[in-house]
Parts: structure tokens; C-alpha cells; sequence
């Protein structure tokens, strides 16, 4: 019988807790103030293109900073949208907490190449293939510059900078980009007095692993600095012009 009458409270009580923690979640903010931020940055490790003071100064400016506000008053989707104007902010999850604070996701667009083309168009194209105007931004990434539109920025130059992004020796060894009035590229490597010459785009897999091939087998051996230009422009054959004493 005690025990029936054990169970019968437990149960009562268990009961009472799930009802208030059910009211107390649903219940409206009333007149509670926000009493701050839990802003995340995704990737801020190995990315750091926005900051949380940047977030704070966006929402401050806006007028929308909610810290100190009626927790009834703040609208989670208005703070998104002003966030996700930021040219490196990918997109923006705002919710409020059950410790009365606002909660702030922030993912950032990672941009893989600058473009400074010849017709005066300076932007960025991130790590999905769209394009960034950040001006005033300096992000340090390879630079594209010479005879170059959008649509060939889009298509042919996003994949070199995808593929160095993703090489790190070459991403830290090619510092320019320069296309020709042909559609050639030249690129600049920041090690080594030279010019590689990769004529049309495509075929960067190929063309890279034999120009490191190259790199490891003549050039530590005759010097960096030995050749002025060094073509990998075909199959199976690497053509090197000496420079002129």
C-alpha cells in the first residue's frame, strides 16, 4: 500500500514538473529584458572575415542591438536580415534563449580569389563560385588581374582558385593570376624569378602535379631563378626560356 501510495506521488510530481517546464517554455517574454548575446562565428578558426565586433557595430548601428531590450519586443528575423547584408556573412540564424538572451549563428562566405580586371571591376569570388563586392577589404588570397569578365571569372577562373585553395603549397605559392587578351593565363609564384605559363584554362590537376614534378627535380638543382618563363601549356612537356644574360 505505501508503495502504491510512493508511486502515486512520484508520478503526481513528475507530472506538475512537465506542466510548469511546458508553461515556462511557451510563456511569453512579458516585460524581461535581454540580458545579452551568444554570438557564434562558424569556421572563426580557420576563417576570421567577420568578427564578433564587427556583428555588435552592424546590429548598433542598425539600432537594433537587443541587449538591455524588452525580450517581447525583439524581432529575430529583422536582426537576420541586417546581418546577412554583411558581404561576408553567408547566412544568419537568430532565436531567442530560455536564459533570456538572444542566440546569433553566423556563417561566413569564404572567398578563394580576387578579381582587378582591366575594365575596372574589383570583387571577390567565394568558395561557391558567386561573387562578393567588399569594398575597403583586403583578404589575403590570389589575385586574378588582366582581360577578365564576370562570366569568365565564374566558369574558368573559379575552378583555379578552388584547386589552389585546396593545395597548400600551391596556394602559398602562387600569389597573381594574369589573363591575356588571348584568355591565357600567366601565373606569378612568390617563390622564384619567373612567369608559368598555363595557356587555356582547364586541366589544373594535371598541369600542377607536372609542374611540381619539375619544381623538385630541375629547379632545386639549377636554381629558381635560372629561367624566366615556364611553360606547361601541353602534354607530357615542359618548355623553359632561359633568361637573357
Amino acid at each position: 500500500m505505501i508503495k502504491r501510495i510512493f508511486i502515486l506521488c512520484a508520478l503526481i510530481l513528475a507530472a506538475a514538473y512537465l506542466i510548469l517546464a511546458v508553461t515556462t517554455f511557451n510563456s511569453k517574454p512579458g516585460n524581461r529584458v535581454c540580458k545579452g548575446m551568444e554570438l557564434t562565428v562558424k569556421d572563426s578558426v580557420d576563417y576570421g572575415f567577420v568578427t564578433q565586433k564587427e556583428v555588435k557595430n552592424i546590429l548598433k548601428r542598425k539600432k537594433i542591438y537587443p541587449e538591455g531590450k524588452e525580450l517581447a519586443s525583439i524581432n529575430v528575423r529583422q536582426l537576420e536580415k541586417a546581418l546577412s547584408n554583411h558581404p561576408f556573412i553567408e547566412n544568419a540564424e537568430c532565436y531567442l534563449t530560455s536564459g533570456g538572451k538572444v542566440a546569433i549563428n553566423i556563417y561566413q562566405r569564404v572567398p578563394v580569389m580576387r578579381v582587378m580586371s582591366s575594365n575596372g571591376d574589383d570583387y571577390y569570388l567565394d568558395n561557391a563560385g558567386k561573387i562578393m563586392n567588399a569594398p575597403g577589404k583586403s583578404v589575403h588570397v590570389v589575385v586574378a588581374t588582366g582581360f577578365i569578365d564576370r562570366k569568365f571569372a565564374q566558369n574558368e577562373l573559379y575552378p583555379l582558385g578552388k584547386f589552389l585553395q585546396g593545395d597548400k603549397f600551391w596556394e602559398s605559392q602562387i600569389e597573381q593570376i594574369n589573363v591575356t587578351p588571348k584568355q591565357e593565363l600567366e601565373l606569378v609564384p612568390r617563390v622564384g624569378d619567373h612567369i608559368l605559363f598555363l595557356g587555356k584554362p582547364g586541366d589544373y590537376k594535371e598541369k600542377f602535379s607536372k609542374l611540381q614534378t619539375f619544381y623538385k627535380s630541375a629547379l632545386n638543382r639549377v636554381g629558381w631563378n635560372k629561367y624566366e618563363r615556364i611553360s606547361i601549356e601541353f602534354n607530357n612537356q615542359i618548355i623553359c626560356t632561359k633568361k637573357e644574360k
